[in-house]
């Protein structure tokens, strides 16, 4: 059972910030920290890396934060800080990177995540969050908005070129419905790639997107064979790649995002016949999540999201788990910030 953990991780030092938690999305990946499914837990675990809130202290040696600001936490609590990732403002590629929860913090402390009140966090790991974004709908872009917008960038398509491009998404999930958005902002076309016909809707009219193909129909995945420039595959499910990297240009690239427990089904021959190439991508640097919450400013890109009190946690989890939730739980801490002064 899991509920709101008591205030601060551990004491805030020079280069911290300590940070008033008003908000934390729920990820899949809290889910199976929280059940030991990968045999890596430390008990007692609190989970949450999507993490917004107000900065109420901070460090001597901290200059670009005061005390007021709205700020995010992601994934990352820290790192080696020499490697050449780290010097590279990809923090989240160091071999001693620590995560904001479940982590072992320099000073070997255990890290805790974002279902609590309060959060210490070193500066060199938060991020400003724009005056005009809702911090309970921007909180899940700390890890899920991240997660997508930096294989769009690593491909150059965070702007739409004279000819814009044909951009598929698979999945319509917590990852994929964001993806969609940071398409469309930048111009391309955008085609949503899924095994449920119900979205088809949701997917255009709601999310704007211009295409939609039922990838269990072989009619409809065979009539737009070598018809995507770039695949974003967003599935945490198992499933067999080789349909997909049929829908890809000679040259296009797939890009993978989701993590299934289980190897996926990769055949060579769309691969090799194709001229194609299937990549991984994670989160993403602090830099670059600075730079994505700024994009998220200026065009607007915020969750849908399903905002659940703390007394709701557990049965949030089990919603996730079934995958009952369009598109991310973002938990209300602040209302409790709220209860505990009544």
């Amino acid at each position: 059972m899991i509920d709101l953990y008591p205030p601060m991780n551990r004491e805030s030092g020079v280069n911290d910030v300590t940070i008033k938690i008003m908000y934390c999305g729920m990820c899949h990946t809290d889910l199976h920290y929280a059940k030991n499914d990968w045999g890596i837990t430390m008990y007692p675990v609190v989970p949450g890396h999507e993490i917004t809130g107000i900065i109420t202290k901070v460090g001597e040696n901290v200059k670009k934060f005061k005390v007021g600001d709205r700020v995010g936490v992601g994934c990352l609590a820290a790192s080696c800080l020499e490697c050449e990732f780290c010097k590279n403002s990809q923090e989240n590629y160091c071999d001693q990177i620590q995560f904001t929860y479940n982590g072992i913090f320099w000073d070997g402390s255990i890290t805790f995540g974002g279902y609590s009140t309060m959060l210490v966090a070193d500066h060199r790991y938060v991020v400003h969050v724009p005056e005009n974004l809702p911090m309970d709908a921007a909180a899940p872009l700390l890890c899920a908005g991240i997660t997508v917008f930096s294989p769009l960038k690593d491909h150059n398509l965070l702007e739409a070129s004279a000819s814009p491009k044909k951009v598929g998404i698979v999945g319509l999930g917590g990852l994929g419905h964001i993806a969609v958005k940071f398409a469309k902002a930048f111009g391309h076309h955008v085609t949503v790639i899924s095994t449920s016909p119900s979205k088809e809707r949701e997917a255009k009219h709601r999310l704007g997107a211009d295409d939609f193909i039922v990838s269990t129909d072989a009619t409809q995945m065979q009539a737009k064979k070598r018809s995507l420039d770039f695949i974003l595959d967003t599935v945490s499910a198992h499933h067999c790649l080789g349909p997909m990297l049929e829908l890809l240009k000679v040259n296009g690239t797939l890009v993978l995002v989701g993590a299934p427990d289980k190897p996926i089904d990769l055949p060579s021959f769309p691969l090799i016949f194709g001229k194609r190439a299937v990549k991984g991508s994670m989160t993403g640097g602090i830099r670059e999540t600075q730079e994505m919450m700024d994009v998220c400013g200026k065009h607007g890109i915020t969750c849908e999201i399903e905002l659940v009190t703390p007394d709701k946690i557990n049965q949030s989890l089990q919603r996730l788990a079934k995958n009952d939730v369009r598109y991310r739980f973002v938990i209300d801490i602040a209302s409790s910030h709220m209860s505990s002064r009544l």
